[in-house]
């Protein structure tokens, strides 16, 4: 079975919270002996994962050269569960049967693993239920990805899907409003209502939105800018539009005048 490596110290406390049963082991730099290092090793004792204590070139190699592992990495059996379609199915299902409206942020051809790790940690603090993106030309949840989330990629679901356009049809067809963020949309974020069940997409780092993906959008809407920059990071970007529905939703709940 393929292990997979899992490093930083949100992540792999995240994991040790979620799903402990899937780790296999913890290598630790010898000597660091901070609190926040405790209470990992005391969260590892307490589910009877080994511990491996290494100088810091063995975790640079088990990492990568370029990974900032944080003086820990989790050692996990298989990979990390990415779900599909059924699984997007069954909590639109269970947010109908709660009378709770969707949230959800779709990412079209984000292929790079830090934005896809900063997009999911925005979208589990902005309280989204899951992260949609195709399978192909798309960043994986690699462990770049995992270690930018910051502990998101362990709770909040990622769904790949075969078809995008299909797939936004069906949440359509489910009552799901879709809002494509685009640089030349009419429309303005703060003009629109954010507030029901909705999908906010966000297009890769260079393109933006594709051509179908635009087609089946709702609404499009743009961020305004004031400097001279055309545009923002895609991370940044769906960081702004996440937490203006937020806002709105906040400013509509019940109990709010």
């Amino acid at each position: 079975m393929k292990q997979e490596v899992v490093y930083g110290l949100h992540a792999v406390q995240a994991l040790l919270k979620g799903t402990p049963q899937n780790v296999q082991a913890l290598m630790l730099l010898r000597g660091r002996n901070d609190q926040r290092l405790q209470k990992i090793i005391q969260q590892a004792e307490k589910n009877a994962i080994a511990l491996q204590f290494v100088d810091r070139r063995t975790l640079d190699e088990k990492s990568g050269d370029n990974a900032n592992h944080q003086g820990v990495i989790a050692l996990c059996a298989g990979e990390t569960r990415v779900h599909d379609e059924k699984y997007l199915q069954e909590i639109l299902e269970q947010l109908a049967q709660k009378g709770e409206a969707p949230f959800l942020l779709v990412l079209d051809g984000v292929t790079d693993p830090h934005n896809l790790g900063a997009c999911l940690r925005s979208a589990e603090a902005a309280g989204v239920h899951a992260v949609i993106a195709p399978k192909d030309k798309s960043a994986g949840l690699t462990p770049t990805a995992r270690k930018v989330a910051c502990g998101a990629a362990e709770v909040l679901p990622l769904i790949t899907v075969t078809n995008l356009a299909r797939t936004l049809r069906q949440l359509q067809q489910a009552g799901v409003w879709i809002f494509g963020a685009a640089g030349e949309a009419a429309q303005g974020l703060y003009q629109s209502q954010l507030t029901g069940p909705l999908a906010l997409v966000l297009g890769a780092e260079g393109g933006g939105l594709r051509r179908l993906t635009r087609e089946h959008c709702d609404h499009l809407v743009k961020i305004p800018m004031a400097g001279e920059v055309s545009s923002l990071n895609v991370s940044v970007a769906a960081g702004v539009c996440l937490f203006e529905a937020v806002r709105q939703r906040s400013t509509h709940a019940p109990g709010n005048p």
